[in-house]
């Protein structure tokens, strides 16, 4: 009897092709329960999506309920080239005639010319900070500074000399200006203020401290008759009225004559520094909320609608959860609040509410809206005793982002609640597929011992055809 080497080469069955499809039909709820978690995972990730939306319009809300955001002014220079103004933490609105007659200086003191990379002689050389009187004939040292001594070799050319002053942390700043004439030493007071002038005595190799020869053409001290250098610029304060009032600076940015102002001055001359409200950052933060607003609520919609001309539906289509959050994010837009005076809704300052729930900014109407506002204020951050419903937009759209992103909220429970769906398909999944595996050994064994069976009739019909014709045949 012949041997069967394949399955249906006995019983001349396609039995692979019949097994694979009983096996592809044993597996059907498989594929079904997969296409299905595909839609969870895609929910899963618009809820994520969703989620940072509302976590973009929080923060956003959480601008405009913060009284910081309407604290915030802003100050201006009639003469922007003569005074530049910052309005801080503690300033307040007003107006402020500025008169400035002259500007905080450093001093500065020059050299004779020296040849290029000429050395200039050996010794040393003291730097002292302190106050000039008027006509220099008296020297005051500065509280807390100290003379600073620096040694001079006879190799240092004008450039060594330069590099050494600058290390030596003496309070002065040294630079080589060369022209025509050849390379002088220039040394400026590192600060700006009458009380940063400085002197320079040297001990000149030569035995010679009051000359203009050797070290000591770099020394500066008219208390003792000595100007080898030449005194360009005279260390002074700067001097200015504010509304009147004389005001004396070492430096040219005053920031204590008017509390919570800077004002950084330039060059003389009059100038009037107005503060007030900052309304521009006020109106920007509104605009930045309405743009994440917008784009939440486009997001949503996109994602709950069913759009005919396509018949096709959203990701969250039908979905409870997703269209419940949309609903309350507009009772909350529509509603308005009646504690904002002038304003009870949005539409009131120019921002109108359009049929697809994103609203519209009517800019000319927002700006004009921003000169009351106090009830501006009211509107987005104000607060009532009696009825949390009626506190301002702000803080309920704050409130309720909070809420819906929050560990308990409607969010992070229907995600929760979807990704378990997922946990449990995915683990039917492997108890069918191991069904299937079991189903598919068992339908193989079967058509393995029917194609025996066959094998063995169709053999037994061929022994018994031959046999027949031979008896026949005799």
């Amino acid at each position: 009897m012949a041997s069967i080497t394949s399955t249906g080469l006995g019983s001349g069955l396609d039995v692979e092709s019949i097994v694979t499809k009983l096996v592809a039909i044993e597996k059907q709820p498989i594929t079904d329960l997969q296409s299905r978690t595909s839609t969870i995972q895609t929910q899963i990730s618009a809820y994520g999506k969703i989620q940072s939306a509302f976590s973009t319009l929080r923060d956003a809300a959480a601008k405009l309920s913060n009284p910081t955001t309407w604290a915030a002014l802003t100050a201006t220079s009639s003469d922007p080239t003569m005074a530049t103004v910052t309005a801080g933490n503690g300033s307040g609105a007003g107006s402020y005639a500025l008169n400035v007659t002259n500007l905080a200086s450093p001093q500065s003191l020059s050299s004779k010319a020296f040849a290029t990379n000429a050395t200039v002689g050996s010794g040393s050389m003291t730097i002292e900070l302190g106050q000039w009187s008027a006509d220099n004939s008296t020297f005051t040292s500065k509280d807390g500074a100290t003379p600073v001594s620096i040694t001079i070799s006879a190799t240092d050319t004008l450039a060594n000399v330069r590099d050494k002053i600058n290390s030596s942390g003496a309070g002065v700043l040294a630079s080589v200006v060369t022209d025509a004439n050849g390379s002088r030493l220039v040394i400026r007071s590192k600060d700006t203020g009458e009380a940063n002038g400085f002197r320079i005595s040297t001990a000149d190799d030569d035995g010679s401290n009051g000359d203009a020869n050797g070290l000591s053409a770099l020394a500066y001290d008219p208390t003792a008759s000595i100007g080898s250098m030449t005194q360009n610029t005279k260390a002074a304060n700067a001097q200015l009225t504010i509304n009147g009032l004389a005001i004396s600076s070492a430096t040219n940015n005053i920031e204590s004559a008017v509390d919570g102002l800077t004002i950084n001055l330039l060059k003389p001359g009059t100038s009037t520094v107005s503060v007030g409200q900052d309304k521009d950052s006020v109106k920007k933060a509104i605009n930045d909320f309405v743009t994440s607003y917008n784009s939440l609520m486009t997001l949503m919609r996109d994602n709950t609608k069913y759009d005919d001309s396509n018949k096709t539906a959203g990701t969250l289509q039908g979905d409870s959860t997703a269209v419940g959050l949309q609903s309350q994010l507009r009772n909350i837009t529509a509603s308005g609040s009646s504690l904002g005076g002038a304003f009870s809704r949005l539409s009131d300052l120019g921002l109108d509410i359009g049929a697809a729930g994103t609203i519209t900014v009517n800019d000319a109407k927002l700006t004009s809206a921003l000169g009351s506002m106090s009830d501006l204020k009211n509107l987005f951050m104000g607060v009532d005793p009696t009825d949390p419903n009626n506190n301002g937009l702000a803080s309920r759209w704050r409130s309720f982002a909070d809420q819906v992103t929050g560990f308990d909220g409607q969010i992070t429970t229907r995600t929760a609640g979807l990704q378990s769906n997922v946990t449990s398909n995915n683990k039917r999944v492997d108890e069918l597929n191991d069904r299937a595996d079991a189903y598919e050994k068992r339908v193989r064994a079967q058509y393995t011992a029917l194609d025996t069976q066959m094998a063995k009739l169709n053999d037994m019909s061929s022994y018994v055809s031959k046999l027949t014709s031979m008896l026949g045949s005799g």
